[in-house]
């Protein structure tokens, strides 16, 4: 990647509905060439989708809580079924592997203690593979940086 694509990338980043002729101009380009940058950026995996940003506070999920999650086992069997499992559930909006503890780091985002309660109490322990959890309530997003895959408040 050069400077022009990363440049692309960047106002891309900041607003993914900006025109084509719009982003060519920040950039220094013409449209064609600044289409064709996109296009083979998208191609190339670097660009993997436009998405909005929510504010889930307004949709009724304001409350976010971390999950460290520590798995009973490592065996590939356990891993995928506690991964396609977590991709079931809507209220948890990331989901990390880590390395070291704990082995996944969760982002869920509910209405409330008692939505987050049903949700611990009957979907969470329940995932497969799931040894011990971990909660930590989000007092408050400081800062987030658009792209960054997760939802935001």
């Amino acid at each position: 990647m050069d400077r022009l694509d990363h440049a692309i990338v960047h106002q891309l980043v900041r607003d993914g509905r900006i025109a084509n002729t719009e982003l060519a101009q920040r950039v220094g380009l013409s449209p064609s060439p600044c289409l064709r940058r996109v296009r083979a950026l998208e191609e190339a995996g670097v660009i993997t989708g436009y998405h909005a940003a929510v504010d889930l506070t307004a949709m009724g999920r304001g409350l976010q809580v971390l999950v460290h999650v520590d798995m009973a086992d490592q065996r590939q069997a356990t891993v995928e079924a506690f991964e396609a499992a977590v991709q079931e559930v809507e209220a948890i909006v990331s989901c990390r592997r880590m390395f070291g503890n704990p082995d996944y780091l969760l982002t869920v985002a509910v209405g409330g203690l008692e939505s987050y309660e049903r949700l611990y109490m009957g979907t969470l322990t329940a995932l497969p593979g799931v040894a011990t959890t971990k909660s930590q309530f989000i007092m408050k997003v400081v800062k987030q940086a658009p792209g960054s895959g997760v939802l935001t408040t």
